[in-house]
């Protein structure tokens, strides 16, 4: 018999949020690389909800999500993970026709949209740059208590037998009849089934298993924290530009900012690059009048993509006991609750989540790329 019945390897989000969903119902041991768990892309995330992010096949992963991330269920902590914040999405005059389209690609999703005028947008946003002249508003967005949850799904799949071995990074792996033989660090293991949760990692970990990889980029995303004066108000909204070009939103009296950037990096402990933080800089200076007195801290995180930016849940068409939980993208952290639902019933075989009412599996599904 094998050692364990599944094996994870990855202990951000995705593994993290798998285990609690698998445990109760089979032996499971999360096989994390670093001395921690979700060091890279988890601990690095901007940390909020927000339906249209992702674009609107995402949607409905993060929309399912909400209530369980709003209300978790018993064994989750007693408090909700996530904070009213809202957003807007700002659009220059000859920008509105992407305004439009982004509208449009929600119409009919139940996802809360309203088209703000300037005057509108300023009573939220002081300072807003002359060119700025419409934006749409959703009062549902808010931010997430990305590591309470994280520690969460990790005591919750403690408590219900997972093992979890730190500074285990996947060596190898090799199928036979019997399952899989694991080397993680200096240690062998044997499972049933393996589950890939690498994030960045995510195609090696497929090529050290012989099965073949999917096309997962890492691209670097960069983030400023900034003392500004004004200072940002406590319930200013995330802010974003509609093409997807840069987004900021208070924390802890300072402003988190980012350029959008999506560079492609091979997997690795990334770091902000100078360009990118000057770009960052720049564009906040063409949406608001506001004076930056210091940037008190940055950092890069890798945000890894399937070809299609779609989510990779399913297992291998060339290995039935190869699982695939990636290319989850900066959406990991909302759409956790349903992803994870959706990969259990589907790595288990058992019935979806009542949760999953309106979520199309097979959208997500390795079999797409071939």
């Amino acid at each position: 018999m094998s050692d364990y019945d599944v094996v994870i390897i990855g202990a951000g989000i995705a593994g993290a949020s798998l285990a609690a969903e698998i445990a109760p119902h089979c032996r499971v041991l999360i096989a994390e690389a670093e001395d921690r768990p979700g060091y890279h892309s988890t601990g690095r995330s901007a940390a909020f909800w927000a339906e249209t992010y992702g674009g609107p096949q995402v949607q409905p992963l993060t929309t399912a999500s909400g209530p369980w991330l709003h209300s978790p269920p018993p064994g989750f902590g007693d408090r909700s993970f996530l904070a009213p914040r809202g957003s807007l999405t700002l659009a220059g005059a000859d920008e509105l026709a992407l305004l439009d389209a982004l509208e449009a690609d929600f119409a009919g999703s139940g996802v809360r949209m309203e088209r703000w005028d300037r005057a509108a947008l300023e009573t939220l946003l002081p300072g807003l740059a002359a060119d700025i002249v419409a934006g749409t508003y959703e009062a549902d967005c808010q931010d997430i208590d990305v590591g309470g949850l994280h520690q969460a799904y990790l005591a919750f799949a403690r408590r219900a037998g997972a093992a979890i071995a730190l500074r285990s990074p996947l060596v190898k792996a090799v199928h036979g009849t019997g399952g899989w033989t694991l080397t993680l660090g200096d240690q062998q293991v044997t499972a049933a089934r393996l589950v890939n949760a690498a994030g960045a990692w995510a195609d090696p970990v497929a090529e050290r298993s012989g099965v073949r990889p999917l096309g997962v980029q890492p691209f670097r995303r960069t983030v400023l924290q900034l003392r500004t004066t004004p200072a940002p108000l406590p319930d200013l909204p995330l802010t974003l530009g509609v093409r997807g070009d840069y987004y900021f939103k208070p924390e802890a009296g300072r402003l988190w900012l980012s350029p959008h950037d999506e560079t492609p990096e091979d997997p690795s402990d990334t770091a902000p690059d100078e360009l990118d933080m000057a770009i960052a800089i720049d564009r906040f200076a063409h949406v608001v009048d506001w004076k930056i007195d210091a940037v008190e801290h940055r950092w890069a995180g890798q945000r890894s993509f399937a070809p299609d930016r779609l989510p990779l849940i399913g297992f291998a068409a060339d290995s039935a006991d190869f699982f695939w939980f990636a290319g989850q993208g900066g959406f990991g952290i909302q759409t956790a609750p349903a992803a994870a639902k959706l990969a259990a019933a589907t790595l288990l075989g058992t019935s979806p989540d009542v949760m999953l009412h309106g979520v199309n599996g097979h959208l997500y599904s390795p079999a797409r790329l071939g």
